[in-house]
């Protein structure tokens, strides 16, 4: 499997679980009736499984980790499962901040590379499965869980990879986890029935090598899109909510100039001129003091909604 066919089955899964191409690391999602309680991230790591407490410790022990010493004392917790933080508004808002951090990013990479990719491609491996969308399959289902039980089932029902055939067993596969899905009694894993709707497309397709472009849930993979994921998002105009912090070289854009004016209403008295030095920072730190909040300096999720930008 090349670079780019990795790239692009990881972003097939990325947009079953964010609806982005390149995955959206800040996401914070939480399910009535859903076992795994609060998920989060890349590939939506749950509080129930106690991924979500690997994760964040592993990023809080991270060096440069923007948000580690605010996480930290959440480990406990976490560790424990408590589903109370499922509602608690203040670990989540962090969690949405920590999601524009470029070290939790590279954390999260790395992390669901190592409990889900790895894996799936081991388990791809010893079935015989060589094929880039087989591969993608099989992922899928580490990802969204209950692949053993669903493999088992396919083998008893249709056969072994070497007697059926990779594709032939693949598609069976598909149609075996469709059916398990479309009929379950949790309703919200009948809701996820679409991504086996999306592979057996793929397969009609034929689409084995997973060649660009593509189109997943009406979300078009390119290589553009794949491209991107290098761009380290520093200008305001390709991302309107990054985040915001002292650093070397100076952020500048529109966005800094917004907090500046927010931060003028606010009572400061800075000039809005997109640069954000020491003065900004030391304004931010100020606000946040006053509105209860970390007084870290950095502008995320919470302090943007106590500006009101």
């Amino acid at each position: 499997m090349t670079s780019l066919q990795k790239k692009t089955a990881k972003a097939i899964i990325n947009i079953f679980e964010t609806s982005r191409v390149l995955g959206n690391y800040s996401s914070v999602t939480l399910l009535a009736g859903d076992s795994g309680h609060l998920t989060y991230g890349r590939s939506q790591t749950t509080l129930g499984s106690g991924n979500l407490h690997l994760l964040i410790k592993a990023y809080t022990q991270t060096p440069e980790a923007a948000f580690a010493a605010q996480l930290a004392p959440f480990l406990g917790r976490l560790e424990a499962r408590d589903f109370s933080l499922d509602h608690d508004v203040a670990f989540r808002l962090l969690l949405q901040d920590a999601g524009g951090d470029p070290v939790m990013r590279a954390v999260q990479d790395e992390f669901f590379d190592r409990v889900y990719w790895v894996p799936g491609e081991q388990e791809a491996a010893a079935l015989g499965i060589a094929t880039v969308l087989g591969g993608c399959v099989v992922y899928d289902s580490t990802v969204h869980g209950s692949w053993r039980f669903i493999r088992d089932r396919t083998r008893d029902r249709h056969g072994d990879v070497p007697s059926l055939g990779e594709k032939k067993w693949v598609e069976a596969y598909v149609g075996e986890r469709d059916s398990w899905l479309r009929n379950h009694s949790n309703t919200l894993l009948r809701k996820t029935v679409y991504r086996m709707e999306e592979f057996a497309k793929l397969i009609t397709d034929k689409k084995w090598a997973l060649p660009l472009p593509l189109k997943v849930r009406g979300i078009s993979i390119t290589k553009e899109a794949l491209a991107a994921e290098a761009d380290v998002r520093v200008s305001a105009e390709e991302d309107r909510d990054r985040l915001l912090r002292f650093a070397s070289p100076l952020m500048i854009g529109d966005d800094v100039a917004d907090v500046q004016r927010a931060l003028n209403k606010a009572g400061f008295n800075l000039q809005p001129d997109g640069v954000l030095g020491r003065n900004t920072e030391a304004a931010v730190r100020r606000f946040q003091q006053q509105m209860g909040l970390t007084p870290d300096g950095i502008v995320g999720n919470a302090t943007r909604a106590a500006l009101g930008i």
